[in-house]
């Protein structure tokens, strides 16, 4: 059986909601250090669409058991630049907000941000960035009384 629904329907976290163990699994460009996640342009360079990401996020936390996933890869440019960052540069859209974000993946492990203060959420996404970037990215989060 199939069927074919416009985005206002297929998109809608209330219709989403109604799948129970619902799973949203998103991408993103970066996640600052509080857990808000930039997925569209970084410096007004625009990268791609909002798409579904927000409404899935939010779907997947109103259904029973659900959960939204944020996960990507720990750096970008040939492992150059972190994608866990202090904080978003002007230009950087935000696409899902902080507390929207329930998980985040990287290749070196996940963090649960749900009911965090923004200091473990500082801690919790350090510990999952890419470890070159880890002492930098402390440093700066004290200085910028993030810990």
């Amino acid at each position: 059986m199939i069927m074919i629904a416009p985005v206002s329907f297929t998109n809608n976290p209330n219709v989403i909601a109604q799948n129970d163990k619902m799973v949203s699994i998103n991408s993103a460009l970066q996640v600052d250090l509080t857990g808000q996640v930039a997925s569209e342009a970084i410096n007004f360079s625009q990268i791609s669409g909002v798409g579904g990401q927000v409404d899935f996020v939010r779907g997947a936390k109103l259904a029973k058991e659900g959960k939204s996933i944020i996960a990507f890869p720990s750096t970008a440019k040939n492992s150059t630049i972190s994608r866990i960052v202090c904080g978003l540069n002007v230009g950087t859209f935000i696409t899902t907000s902080r507390n929207d974000v329930d998980y985040i993946v990287t290749e070196y492990g996940v963090t649960q941000l749900k009911n965090k203060s923004v200091r473990d959420r500082a801690k919790s996404l350090i510990k999952i960035a890419h470890p070159k970037f880890r002492d930098e990215l402390e440093k700066e989060a004290r200085k910028l009384k993030l810990l």
